[in-house]
Parts: C-alpha cells; structure tokens; sequence
C-alpha cells in the first residue's frame, strides 16, 4: 500500500491520495497527536480508523489490523481534536438563505462540525439540516430549537420576520404560551418541526416554565433557556430542571430584589450588588444547584466582551444587561465551582472575517476566564455536544462516533490560537481542505455588519 504524506500542499496530497489507492470507503488517519475531547490528555502516535461517517477504531501508531484496503493518510507531526461546536446560533432570523450558506460555510471549513440553532425560521432551517446532513453544502450539521414566550414577546419585529404567513404566536416553531394553552397540543406541534429542544425565551412566570419544560421532557425533547425569562427568575429556571441555560449575565439578576417584569425592559443589572471581592454567595448557590441537576451554561460571554470593548469607541450605543468585566467574573466563578460550560456565540461577524465565531469564545474562555486549554477544548467539543443533545454520536473522537474531527497543523494545548492552525476538516469521514476554502463575500453576506 502506497503512503502519502500530507505536508505541504493539502489539495494536491489529497488528489494523490485519491490516484493511489483503491476505492475503498475506509480511511486510515496515521500517527497524530490526539486530543480526544473528554478532556483527557493528549495521547502521541495515535491512528484513526475511519470507515463510511463512523470511527471504527483508535489505537496506537500501528496497532489497528483492520485497515485492510484503506486509504491511508499519513498525519504524523500533526494534532487532531474533534470537531467544534457552536452551541449558540441564529441562521435565519430575518430569514436569508445565501447568508446562512456563507456563514455555515465559513464554519464548517473553519473547523465546526455542529451548530446548535436557538430559534429562528425553521422552514429554512429544516432545509439547511437536511442539506447539511447529506453533504448537499459544506456546513456543520444542525440542531434547532422551537421557540416558546409570553404572548408580549410576539410584538418583537423579529418574530414578524420569521413568521410570515403565519399570525405571530401560532407558528409551530414559535409559539405564544400563557395559561390557556393546551400545552401536551404545543409541545407535539413543536416536535413536528423535527426541533431537538424547546427554548423558552421570555415573558413567562415560573410555573410555566415550570410546566414547559415537564410536558417537554416527557416528550424528549430537551429544555434550553434563558438563564432568566423574566418575571421567572434565575432560581426558578434551574429549579424546573431544564437542560441548558443561556447568557451568564442573566443568572446575575438573582442578586437583585426585583428583576425586570418582562423581557423588553433591558435595565442592566446592578453590579454594585454582587459581592466586591471573591465570589459571589448568591451566585454560589445557583451554581450548586446547576451541577446537581446537570445543567450546561451556555455563557456566550465573548459577545459582552466584545460589545463592551467596542463601546469605547462608539459611547452612544447602549449597554447590555452586563459589563463585560462582570460577565469574565461570573464565568470565573461558573468553572471554579464546576459548572459545565458549553461554547456558544450568539453572534456573526462581518463577510471579511476568515474565522468562525466560536473561536472567539474558544479565546474568552482561555485568555479572559483563565481556562486550561484543554478544557476549553472539552468545553468546545464534549460539553456542546452535551448541550446540543447530541454525546451519543459526537463531541469526542473514539470508536462508534461520527468521524468528526479538525486535523491541525501545531499545538492547540500550547496556544489556544492554533485552533486556527487547520489543514482539514473531517466531518462524517468526509475531508474538507482548508486550502479550499472560498471566503464569504460581501454580497452573500448582506451590508457586512455584524449580526
């Protein structure tokens, strides 16, 4: 069997990969650096045994002896982690097709293998899920939400957006919720969009969140918030047992007396309450009851820090609900405590950025939180795949999983930064080449500001 070595120019070894070997829908990935997801340390001399979109074995360098007929792919010198993913998404909300193609894109050969979409328009998206998942475009595979509000949610105009010719509230993947509903009716009608989870995103009181998220697990769905849904408070959100909460900021509103009666009132937390030095009590036990229910964080915090930054320049835009000091704080005090972290964005840059936006909160976890690489790495890949509902198949690289993996070129445990370091993505055992990347352009990305 002929070796081919991919250094240098990776379409070029692939193509002669391609004339060399027989057809043969198994491919064996040799001699990497491992660094499998589960936060276990990295393992050298590793071999992949990849066959159709499954890995069939992981073994040391030479120890695998059903690779008969493989196509082999000599990766020596380099380091192999498994996919990212992005548990925070919108891609069609207002909807826009070649602009969701042109980020999904950017992600995939950027080293995204799974996106986790928190509501949107979900007739494009159900589209985008099946394209994706048939490899009809580049992009990471897709997990959506349904999304369910108090009924003053459905004045938003971005509700109008991504239900027309449908009356606001009574769109399958969009519901309005108050006391009369039937909710076992809502659920069912949520599951027909084929959604993986329920998110439940404002203006509800307690004991509807309460009651969402029992009628929705019944129904196996999974239940991802807002970590505050206002009036229900933060407290109120753990203790109904969903599975993910969303924004870290929110879950600082628990220290106030009062939170905002509903959503649209955007009054920023007040910072002064929370303990001035150390961490925080209040925040400490929300913590607690996270880790004793299993509940992910979804912190999104690079958006607050962004934000915040840009803020210096631009002082007439207003403040989100957090600073993004506060919002590392609170991070901090989450993975001290032993708070699950999930690496969620909930934000798009412009056309001319090269890179997927979960690197950016690849980056706030390990240079602004002050997490290892390597859990930043687990955070990126085991936890968001936890978050997405989707450990059985993704989130580590080992037998029995989907063959979803990021080939790098150096060292992403001694600088976070060479998660950029790609030269492929493997994703349902299928390369994609950075080399043949195609940049998004201005005109399928819109006017190019962010999102």
């Amino acid at each position: 069997m002929r070796w081919i070595k991919c250094f240098g120019l990776a379409t070029a070894c692939v193509s002669a990969m391609a004339a060399a070997a027989p057809p043969s829908d198994t491919t064996l990935y040799s001699d990497a650096t491992l660094i499998d997801g589960t936060g276990a340390p990295a393992r050298t001399h590793q071999d992949i045994l990849v066959r159709g979109q499954r890995i069939v074995e992981v073994a040391p360098h030479g120890t695998i002896h059903d690779a008969e007929g493989a196509r082999r792919v000599d990766v020596s010198g380099r380091y192999i982690i498994p996919g990212l993913i992005d548990s925070h998404v919108h891609l069609e909300t207002p909807p826009n097709n070649a602009r969701a193609r042109a980020i999904l894109r950017r992600d995939l050969y950027g080293g995204v293998t799974a996106v986790r979409d928190m509501a949107d328009d979900l007739r494009p998206v159900g589209e985008l899920t099946r394209e994706a998942l048939v490899g009809e475009i580049p992009a990471p595979d897709i997990y959506y939400a349904a999304l369910m509000a108090g009924d003053p949610f459905f004045k938003d105009p971005r509700v109008q957006s991504v239900s027309v010719g449908v009356t606001p509230g009574t769109a399958p993947w969009m519901q309005a919720i108050n006391d009369r509903t039937d909710l076992r009716t809502a659920v069912t009608l949520a599951r027909g969009t084929s959604a993986t989870g329920i998110k439940i995103y404002a203006d509800l009181p307690a004991h509807l969140v309460k009651a969402i998220t029992a009628e929705a697990h019944r129904q196996h769905l999974r239940v991802w918030t807002h970590s505050a849904v206002f009036p229900a408070r933060p407290a109120d959100v753990i203790a109904a047992g969903v599975d993910t909460v969303s924004h870290v900021c929110y879950l600082a509103y628990e220290v106030q007396k009062t939170i905002p009666a509903a959503y649209e009132d955007h009054t920023p937390i007040d910072e002064t309450l929370l303990a001035p030095h150390g961490d925080d009590p209040v925040m400490a036990r929300l913590y607690r009851e996270m880790i004793e229910r299993n509940i992910i964080l979804d912190a999104t915090g690079s958006l607050f820090v962004r934000y915040d930054a840009e803020r210096k320049t631009h002082p007439e835009r207003k403040p989100l609900r957090c600073t993004g000091p506060t919002v590392i704080r609170l991070t901090q005090q989450a993975w001290r405590a032993g708070v699950a972290i999930s690496t969620g964005t909930d934000h798009v840059m412009r056309y001319d950025h090269a890179w997927p936006e979960v690197d950016d909160e690849l980056f706030f976890l390990a240079r602004d939180v002050g997490m290892p690489p390597l859990a930043v790495i687990h955070s990126a890949t085991m936890v968001s795949a936890a978050a997405a509902g989707q450990s059985r198949d993704m989130g580590s690289v080992e037998a029995g999983k989907l063959a979803n993996f990021v080939v790098l070129t150096a060292d992403p445990l001694a600088d976070i930064g060479n998660i950029r370091a790609i030269e492929m993505t493997v994703k349902r055992g299928r390369a994609y080449l950075r080399a043949d990347y195609q940049p998004t352009t201005q005109a399928e990305m819109g006017d190019g500001d962010d999102d």
